[in-house]
Formats: C-alpha cells, sequence, structure tokens
C-alpha cells in the first residue's frame, strides 16, 4: 500500500469541501450524463450507466468544491449564493442516491450470472482508478454504504466476498474523512492497514488546486443557475424570522428534512439532556400522503412526529417535497403548503402556524400564500452546513463562529444527519458555557421560559476536550525504599488505557518508570510542557503515581504528603521527595479546563476542599467551571495493598474496571472525577485495609474531569479474553460492595474520606434520556463484560435486551450465540450465529463461530460449510489455522 500525505486545514473551507463530496454522492441529475473525459481503467464487465453515473456524481461534486473554494474571499452576497446552489445540490442528491440505489437492486435482482462481476468491476474503478485523488473517492461514500446494505440480502459466497471488500472500502474512507479532520499532516502508512483501496501521497490545497485547473465557478454557476433570494431585508418579526431581532446571546434550535428513523430519536436524546427546546422543521412526504379528495393518510414516520410534539417540541412546515419554491406558482405552489399542513394537522392539531422555504428560496405569490393560511416564515442566520460537511469538529467550528460574530440568531441543522447528533454536543457544551439561552416556540413568538431561563446559569459536562496530555509516572526499582512489584505495570495499563480507549494523543502522554521517574524528571514533565503556554484552557490533563508515598507531622501539627520519587533517600524525602503542596502549584499553575491526578500511594494532609453536594443539574455545570480533582489509594497510615488481579495492585484493578464502563454510574456515556471516585473509593475500602479519599484542590471551581466511552466493536470469539478466577473473585466482592448500583440508576449519595480526616459526600447525576441505539450498545457492553467474568446466565440477559432494543444488531447477535455457545447449548448457538449472518452475511468471524457450533452439535455438513465460508473470507484471519484443522476432523 502506497503511503499518503494528506493535510486538512483546521479551519476554512476543507471540511465544508469533503462535506460537498461526500453530500453530492447522490446528486440527481435530469437524465444520464455522459461520462467525463477520464477515461478509467475498468474491467470489461462494466455495466455502461451505472459507471456513467458514478462518474457524473463525481464531475459534479468536484464543481461544488470549486463552487466554494473560495468562500473567504467570496462576498456576502456570493457566499449566499453559492450555499444556496449547494443546499440545491444536496438535495438533489437524496434523490439522486434513491436512482442510483434502484439501479444496484436491479442489477441484484436481475439474476444475471454476471451481476456480481458488474459491481466488482464499479468497486475496481472506484477504489484503483487512477485519475481518482483519495478525496475524489469520498464522493462515493453514501454508494458503497446502500450497496453493502443491499448485498446484505443475498447468502451466496460471491455476494458475501463483494460485501465485504466494500466494508474495507468504507473503513478505508472513514481513514481519509479522519485525516482530513487533522490539523497536522499524517502519513496513512502509519496505519498499517491493508485496504482495497490504495490511499496516496495527497494534501487537499494539491487536490483544490487540481480541480481548479478543470472548472472555473463562474461556469458551475451559469450552467447550474443562481437562485436569487425573495428580497426581504426587514427581521422584524412581522412577516418572517430571520433571527437578529431575538434578545443578546439567544439563539433558537431548528432542524429541517425530518423526520428521520434513527437520527431524531437521538436527536431528541440530546435536547432532553440538555433541556433545551427546539423546532423540526418536517417535509411533508416523510409523513404520508393526502389524496386528492385531501385527506391525509400519514405513514409510519408520522409516529416521530407525534414523540416529537409529545415530548413538547415545535413543529413546523418544511413543503411537501421540498421543492424550490420560488420557481413555483398557482396550484403548484399550494399544494407544496397546505398539503404539508394537513398532514401536520393530522399529526398533531397543535402544530405550530411556521414555514420553512426549502433553501431559503422564496417569491411574493409564496409570501402572499403564508399569510391567507395563517402561516409564517421562519428563515435562519446561522447555518451549520451540516448538509454539506461530514467533519463534525468542523460543522462545530462553524456554528460557533457565527454565534460569536452575530450574537444571536436561528441555528440551520438537519435531522437526517449522523454527522449532526455527533456535532449538536459539542456545540450546546460551548453556547451554555458562553452564557447563551435557548428560545423555543410559544404560541406567539419565540422566548426563553423562565424555568430555562433559570438554568442557563449553569452548563453542561464537557467532553469537547481541545486536547488531552497525561503524566504517567510508576515506579518498581527504588534505589533506597522497598522495592515494589506492580507499580510500573499499573502504569503501563493505564497509559494503555488512555491511548487506545480514549484517544489520548501518544505524544501527550508521558510516561516515567524506574530510573526515568527522578524527582527532577517528573517536575520537568510538568513546568516544561505543560505549564505556562504548554496545555490550553480548554485541554484536559490526567496524572497517575504509582509508587511510595509518605507523610510528615509538619510544627503546627498538620500532616503534609509527599510522593516518592525513584532518587529520593528515606531520611532526606522531606527535601528530596515531591510534597502535596508542589502539587497544589502544579496544578495552579496549569491554564487546562480540568486536571485529576490519582495516585496509587498512601499518604495524607493534602488540605483538598470537601466538595459538597452537587446542584440537582450539575450535568449542566462543567463547562465553564475548571477542575482539580485528586483521588489517592489510601491514607498516610496504611499500606497500598499491591497483590491485585493480572499484576496490578487492587486500587489500580478497580480503576481500570472503572474505566472500562463501571464508573458510568448513571448510563449517559461519561465517567466523571465524581463517579470515579464513587465507584472506585468503597469499592477498594470494601475488598483492602485502605481508605482511598477524594476531593478538589483549592481553586477548584466545582468542574468535573471527563472520560467519554466509546462503543466496543468486538465480536465474541474463541480468542476473546477472560478474567481469571482471582479477577472475577474480586469483581463479584466489588460488585456486592455497589449496594446494587447499576449504570443508569437513580442518583444516591456516596460517602468517601478526604484527605483531611474527614468525609466527603459525592452527590452523583441522576440517569439521563439516551436513545435506543444508545441503550442497546450499553446492553451489549455489560453482555461483553458479565461473559468476561462467565457470568453467562447474566450475559445472555443483557445481550437480549440489546436485540430487544435493535434487532437488526449484529454484534449482540453474535455475541448472544457465542455465550449459548460457552455453556454448550449448541441448538441455541446456531439459531443465533446464523441470525448474525442473516444481519450481516459477511461478518467472517460468525462463520467460525457457527462453524465450532456446528461441530459440537454434530452437524458437520454445516460445520464444514461454514469453516470453508469463514478461509474464503479470511485465509490468513486469526482462526484460519483452526478452521483448517477442523476441516481436516471432518
Amino acid at each position: 500500500m502506497m503511503a499518503t500525505t494528506m493535510v486538512r486545514p483546521w479551519l476554512g473551507m476543507a471540511g465544508l469541501l469533503l462535506g460537498l463530496l461526500l453530500a453530492a454522492c447522490s446528486d440527481k441529475p435530469p437524465q444520464v450524463p455522459q461520462a467525463t473525459a477520464e477515461a478509467p481503467v475498468v474491467a470489461s464487465a462494466q455495466d455502461p450507466a451505472l459507471l456513467a453515473a458514478l462518474q457524473q456524481l463525481l464531475d459534479k461534486h468536484r464543481r461544488i468544491i470549486v463552487l466554494l473554494a473560495d468562500e473567504q474571499d467570496q462576498s456576502a452576497s456570493d457566499r449566499a449564493t453559492s450555499t444556496a446552489v449547494g443546499q440545491q445540490l444536496f438535495h438533489q442528491a437524496l434523490e439522486q442516491r434513491r436512482s442510483v440505489a434502484d439501479g444496484f437492486a436491479a442489477l441484484l435482482d436481475s439474476g444475471r450470472p454476471e451481476r456480481m462481476s458488474v459491481l466488482a468491476a464499479l468497486l475496481d474503478y472506484i477504489e484503483s482508478d487512477p485519475g481518482l485523488y483519495d478525496a475524489d473517492r469520498l464522493a462515493f461514500v453514501e454508494v458503497l454504504r446502500d450497496l453493502h446494505h443491499r448485498l446484505a440480502a443475498d447468502s451466496s459466497l460471491p455476494a458475501v466476498k463483494l460485501r465485504q471488500r466494500v466494508d474495507e472500502d468504507l473503513a478505508a474512507l472513514a481513514e481519509v474523512e479522519r485525516t482530513y479532520n487533522a490539523e497536522l499532516t499524517h502519513i496513512f502508512s502509519r496505519f498499517q492497514r491493508t485496504r482495497a483501496i490504495a490511499l496516496k501521497r495527497e494534501k487537499w490545497q494539491d487536490y483544490q488546486a487540481y480541480l481548479l485547473t478543470r472548472y472555473s465557478r463562474t461556469a458551475i454557476l451559469r450552467d447550474f443557475g443562481v437562485v436569487e433570494p425573495y428580497p426581504m431585508a426587514m427581521d422584524d418579526g412581522q412577516r418572517e424570522l430571520f433571527g437578529r431581532s431575538l434578545p443578546e446571546r439567544t439563539v433558537v434550535l431548528s432542524f429541517d428534512d425530518g423526520p428521520h428513523r434513527a437520527h431524531t430519536e437521538e436527536i431528541i436524546a440530546i435536547l432532553k439532556r440538555y433541556d433545551v427546546p427546539a423546532v423540526f422543521f418536517q417535509v411533508g412526504r416523510n409523513l404520508g400522503t393526502v389524496g386528492e379528495d385531501g385527506q391525509a393518510r400519514l405513514g409510519p414516520m408520522a409516529a416521530i412526529s407525534r414523540q416529537l410534539s409529545a415530548e413538547g417540541y415545535t413543529l413546523g412546515n418544511h413543503s411537501f417535497s421540498h421543492a424550490q419554491l420560488s420557481r413555483s406558482q398557482g396550484k403548484d405552489l399550494q399544494h407544496q403548503v397546505m398539503a404539508a399542513d394537513t398532514l401536520l394537522r393530522q399529526v398533531d392539531q397543535r402544530r405550530a402556524p411556521l414555514f420553512r422555504f426549502p433553501y431559503g428560496a422564496r417569491n411574493a405569490e409564496g409570501m402572499q400564500l403564508l399569510a391567507e393560511a395563517g402561516l409564517k416564515s421562519i428563515m435562519w442566520n446561522i447555518d451549520s452546513m451540516d448538509w454539506a460537511d461530514p467533519v463534525p469538529e468542523s460543522i462545530v467550528q462553524r456554528v460557533l463562529e457565527q454565534v460569536e460574530r452575530e450574537k444571536r440568531g436561528i441555528v440551520l441543522f438537519h435531522d437526517i444527519h449522523e454527522r449532526t447528533v455527533k456535532a449538536l454536543p459539542k456545540i450546546l457544551d460551548r453556547l451554555i458555557a458562553d452564557g447563551y439561552q435557548f428560545a423555543g416556540w410559544n404560541g406567539r413568538e419565540f422566548s426563553v421560559s423562565r424555568a430555562r431561563a433559570a438554568a442557563s446559569a449553569e452548563a453542561t459536562v464537557t467532553t469537547a476536550y481541545a486536547n488531552s496530555w497525561a503524566i504517567v509516572i510508576g515506579i518498581n526499582d527504588y534505589a533506597h525504599w522497598p522495592k515494589l512489584e506492580h507499580a510500573r505495570h499499573d502504569a503501563r495499563a493505564v497509559a494503555s488505557t488512555l491511548t487506545g480507549q480514549f484517544g489520548f494523543p501518544a505524544s501527550q502522554v508521558i510516561v516515567l518508570e524506574d530510573g526515568q521517574a527522578t524527582r527532577n524528571n517528573i517536575l520537568a514533565a510538568f513546568h516544561d510542557r505543560l505549564a505556562d503556554a504548554g496545555t490550553g484552557r480548554d485541554d484536559r490533563v490526567f496524572v497517575f503515581f504509582a509508587g511510595h508515598g509518605a507523610t510528615r507531622r509538619l510544627a503546627s501539627g498538620r500532616d503534609l504528603g509527599y510522593i516518592i520519587p525513584v532518587d529520593s533517600r528515606p531520611a532526606d524525602f522531606a527535601r528530596d521527595a515531591i510534597a502535596m503542596t508542589d502539587i497544589q502549584n502544579i496544578a495552579e499553575s496549569l491554564r487546562a479546563k480540568h486536571v485529576m491526578f490519582v495516585m496509587d500511594a498512601c499518604y495524607s494532609g493534602l488540605g483538598l476542599t470537601r466538595a459538597g453536594p452537587s446542584p440537582a443539574a450539575f450535568l449542566r455545570d462543567n463547562a465553564r467551571r475548571s477542575a482539580r480533582q485528586m483521588l489517592t489509594a489510601g491514607g498516610g497510615d496504611q499500606q497500598v495493598a499491591d497483590g491485585g488481579p493480572n499484576g496490578h495492585s487492587v486500587f489500580t484493578w478497580v480503576l481500570l474496571q472503572a474505566l472500562a464502563g463501571k464508573g458510568d454510574l448513571n448510563g449517559d456515556g461519561l465517567i466523571t472525577g465524581t463517579e470515579l471516585a464513587a465507584y472506585v473509593a468503597p469499592a477498594v475500602a470494601a475488598v483492602a485495609q485502605q481508605t482511598p479519599a477524594f476531593g478538589s484542590l483549592p481553586g477548584s471551581q466545582g468542574g468535573e474531569f471527563v472520560f467519554e466511552l466509546a462503543e466496543n466493536p468486538e465480536f465474541l470469539t474463541a480468542t476473546t479474553d477472560q478474567l481469571s478466577a482471582e479477577a472475577i473473585a474480586l469483581n463479584g466482592r466489588l460488585e456486592a460492595s455497589q449496594e446494587g448500583r447499576v449504570a443508569g440508576s437513580a442518583a444516591t449519595p456516596v460517602t468517601v474520606a478526604d484527605l483531611e480526616g474527614g468525609r466527603n459526600t459525592l452527590v452523583l447525576p441522576a440517569a439521563v434520556t439516551v436513545s435506543d441505539r444508545q441503550r442497546a450498545q450499553q446492553a451489549n457492553e455489560r453482555g461483553l463484560q458479565l461473559y468476561r467474568e462467565k457470568r453467562y446466565d447474566e450475559a445472555a440477559e443483557q445481550l437480549t435486551e440489546a436485540l430487544k432494543l435493535r434487532p437488526d444488531f449484529a454484534q449482540a447477535a453474535n455475541n448472544l450465540g457465542f455465550v449459548y455457545y460457552r455453556q454448550q447449548r449448541y441448538a441455541e448457538a446456531v439459531r443465533w450465529l446464523e441470525n448474525t449472518l442473516k444481519i450481516d452475511p459477511s461478518r467472517a468471524v460468525a462463520y467460525l463461530n457457527l462453524g465450532d457450533a456446528c461441530f459440537h452439535a454434530g452437524d458437520h455438513a454445516r460445520a464444514r460449510q461454514a469453516y470453508a465460508t469463514y478461509l474464503e473470507l479470511q485465509p490468513q484471519g486469526s482462526g484460519a489455522a483452526h478452521a483448517r484443522r477442523r476441516l481436516q476432523q471432518l
């Protein structure tokens, strides 16, 4: 595979341009156009019509890039024109995606013997045509996703192999997107993965420069045509509203083009969690149909709109079919407005009299029609461009910059994109932290309710860290103190968890072991790398120390704690160790918003401030407040239990279990510093002669350090690690110490020690609203944890719950089948592994598991077929040797 260097500027147009490539992948031209001048190298089995359609997608979306490439240099009027044209292209793309999908469906249903080779030839073009840049290939993401889904219906081996190939292509394109999301240049060869798409060395600027040699913005606008907006400069709130007349630091959230089967529910969950209102502008044909008799007939997606209304969100009219109404008149214009209104009234008679013109394109007749129908035009002055930009971070930055410039306004989002789901929490974090209020429709106007106005002084837990830093120290081989056994191993495990599970950049995780961990080196790591300008105000810093601790009684009678570097001497530790007062000074010198110290050593006398009960809505209090938190393993008169499972201390073992997910006590996918302490401290105290302590350093403003849990993509197999008997026994004791506390349960105060010998009451956040998809993922991950602990019946219950919430969850289906296999319930295992392959026939590992289940069930014919299919899909896979041995036995 060739290495690739690709650059995406953090700000500017690159995120948008990639989005336009992605959005445009399904644009609908009036006719199937001719292929571009670049002749691809493809197999003779190619379908000319489908190839031409793909090439036209690419050609048109290259034109969109050129159209908007110089946005920063365009006038406000030109930018508005470019955006309007881009939006039209996007919505045409939604139609074209259906057209291309129909072409794939017709080919697959045709029964033609060469249909798989035709599709393979199309993939050859997408994967390896020499005229394509990596960024070009992003134009085909949605096309490939649709093909991936359609191939799932065909369980033949050629279809399964082709689906696996598409899956690998999508993974490679995900890497391309991540690359353009980075500020620095990355070399793709570092990923060390084999993909069907061989990635090349390209910079975004080089790609953009290449396109400018082939296209001009002037010619594109001339060929496409320009939509001139209806002249309406007033924003008095009488005829239509853009948002500029809202009070300062007030915004309205609006979502167009829905409802969507999956993403609207996820948007609802986010809005409920942040307790903010929103308006959803619905496209009528998504809700149902209106017959010639004027009667509305609602479809299945209308239930989503009913849910929106029941949850208190406002429903608005976005026309029947998202037509360009500035070009409509008479009966056609009336139908677009009134048919959608009829459907909305059928959904809920309380529908709001709000209308949003598609593309913002309106004319005098349209405005007059709204006035006659008692509807009000609602526009926007802040465009997230989530309709075009696939990079969530870019969407976040764009919205925040526009809000900062406008100081108020109506924000345009779309609830039909996953990227909007990812960007929205980070936008809300920042807006709330900056003191913005969120207005909802009260029946007459947009206003902020009293309850929400009172809540606006609070903020949310932030996960939108700019940078993540860590200093991890582990010392076994002390020169003058007793040697330890597990401290170095503990430090390595923590560092691996930070860089792997939580995405801390390896270059920003400083690990000091044994002889490296001198007093000077430890202090230098803080002062030279992190203090002063080393960290930014939106960064986080995590510090872990595993080693000896000591306590000295001062003349005043107060105890002062120390951490012991590798070169400290017992008789001189007051001079050559690092006092807790030094740690406090270090904490105050860091600009980072959130800092957390976790010390697997025993001492006392830090002088932490006691954290009082958190406010009831403390989840809305984190984005603006700094945090300086510390969790320690025990008191000054205690010894660290250094004999935990898997070569860890008891404290670090419990810490790692918490970070693996058990510390998420309210089920929101986040682990705060308080939740970490509330899980770790009582658990360690229950199983070891230690009393962990937790609190905030002086100067902390009550914020929370936050870990965001990532989804676990693991499919259970025979090679999946399970815990040792010792670890399982300890985890059982830990669970008993939690007194029935489980993720998603109601908040219950937890009392832990502080480092002054007092008590610290921690009030945990209540359970939050999450979507069914998120609940399914959480149940699956609990099932994985229980499987590792060999609690198979409980694991099966959790995996069953995941499948109830999400019937097409192939990962949970495989995992449930494998749990049955471990229980020697082979018939049940076979059924669920076959269900997995019905959901996702390209999932090679499920064939391996199915082969094992059939082998033990005595069905050797099915076992042979399953093993053979696995080897076809993964001839060099981790289970290949096992499958070949089984075939020899059969």
